[in-house]
């Protein structure tokens, strides 16, 4: 890379979402589809950074607030789509939508205060976890070399990927909830491992 060069998660935001949008009319994505998919890559991407401060027991309010509206918005918007009968990308949304009304309430209206917590970094990862699952079945319908591997999305390639976004998420979920404390100190156990 030339020394004057930036990589892209350096360039300014402007830029970068220039780009989505010139890449919106290469792929051909009519505008209600193109919103449904920003807004489920902001989600996933704030969805990461939630869960990060989560292992670090540390809380960003405004990428919070972000990572629930755009994650709503993506579960709302993906109800949208002209349909004729029940699809699982319905049933996935609805349990979204019903993940989010928890975590929502646990943040917003019991502040977190008891099993709240808990209940709270649960249903947090479990948003971000079906945007993941989403995002890598539309992947192996989407990218020609994946939808190669897995046309019918049941072959060994695909559910090896979405085994392991389970794995991962279990994993570090589990220890999202031990170690996420806001607005007191871990307890002596976890701070030992942090």
């Amino acid at each position: 890379m030339v020394a004057n060069e930036r990589a892209d998660w350096q360039r300014p935001l402007g830029a970068r979402v220039a780009t989505v949008f010139i890449m919106a009319i290469i792929f051909r994505l009519d505008t209600f589809t193109f919103i449904h998919v920003a807004l489920s890559l902001i989600a996933i991407a704030a969805g990461v950074i939630v869960f990060l401060g989560f292992l670090a027991n540390a809380s960003w309010p405004g990428v919070t607030a972000l990572f629930l509206l755009t994650t709503v918005l993506t579960g709302v918007t993906g109800f949208g789509f002209a349909f004729t009968k029940l699809l699982p990308s319905h049933i996935v949304g609805g349990i979204l939508l019903v993940t989010l009304a928890v975590a929502i309430y646990a943040l917003y209206g019991a502040h977190l205060s008891g099993a709240w917590r808990w209940v709270y970094v649960v249903t947090a990862s479990t948003a971000l976890y079906l945007n993941v699952f989403v995002l890598i079945a539309q992947l192996f319908l989407k990218v020609p070399a994946l939808h190669a591997l897995a046309p019918t999305q049941g072959e060994p390639p695909f559910i090896a990927a979405q085994s392991i976004a389970l794995l991962v998420f279990l994993m570090l979920g589990w220890l999202a909830v031990r170690n996420f404390h806001p607005g007191g100190e871990a307890p002596a156990a976890v701070r030992r491992t942090v």
